[in-house]
């Protein structure tokens, strides 16, 4: 039987209603970001300023263009403001389709809502605690002091290309953590099996690298340090699936 009109115009303006809700969220938590942009800027160079600490060069940040740091600080702003957005954005469309729900389905979806943010956040803090500070020495180490060539070769970081290693990095592992929660889906509506992911566990290895290499700058410490948690997410993902299709 068709929904009624009214029905479906009552859904549509609680989608309106639940959008204009992330906007704002979103609106908001742009304009303090950016108010406070010099200090999330300070945030994320830290792992450049611990990695260079003791140095007897003397390191500097460098922009080339007028508008170079205002556009960095944007791009900051929005790309910070996403990630506080992230969970009250989950959090509105997740009060649009409860309703929708019975109270099985509420009580099985929750845990993926929960463990979505969370994941990204983890996948976040190995890259600025970890990952980073190894490819700012391995990257570092590739300097030298001139003694043969008669000219040094000596890095001048810019201000956006830093900023945009670091957010690219924090997105590309917060996204890839999420293969738990996308396998765990995929089983509990039958389209995959436990079995299924263990056999085609030597495809997925090789698949991983090639997504690691891609995701990541062209060298091997990004790419192993995300292509090794990957592997170990996927092995929890056969684990939940296998969990999954037992209840």
């Amino acid at each position: 039987m068709n929904a009624k009109p009214s029905s479906i115009t009552g859904h549509l303006k609680e989608l309106r209603t639940r959008l204009l809700k992330s906007v704002i969220f979103l609106f908001i938590a742009f304009v303090v970001c950016y108010i406070f942009a010099d200090k999330i800027y300070s945030f994320l160079l830290d792992p450049y300023v611990q990695a260079v600490k003791g140095d007897p060069v003397e390191r500097r940040m460098i922009f080339t263009a007028l508008h170079e740091t205002f556009l960095t600080y944007l791009k900051l702003a929005f790309f910070s403001s996403f990630c506080i957005s992230f969970p009250l954005i989950v959090i509105q469309i997740w009060k649009f389709i409860a309703p929708g729900l019975y109270k099985d389905e509420k009580l099985a979806l929750l845990p993926f809502l929960v463990a979505t943010p969370i994941l990204f956040i983890l996948g976040g803090m190995l890259v600025y605690y970890l990952i980073m500070p190894l490819a700012i020495k391995f990257f570092l180490s590739f300097e030298t002091t001139g003694m043969a060539s008669g000219m040094p070769i000596q890095l001048e970081a810019k201000v956006n290309e830093y900023l945009s290693l670091v957010t690219k990095l924090i997105f590309a592992f917060g996204l890839s953590f999420q293969l738990p929660v996308l396998l765990t889906l995929l089983g509990k509506v039958g389209f995959l099996t436990s079995n299924s992911l263990r056999t085609r566990r030597k495809y997925v290895v090789v698949m991983i690298f090639a997504a690691a290499a891609l995701l990541t700058p062209p060298d091997p410490i990004t790419q192993i340090g995300l292509a090794l948690p990957l592997l170990l997410l996927y092995e929890l993902s056969i684990f939940t699936v296998s969990f999954v299709e037992k209840k």
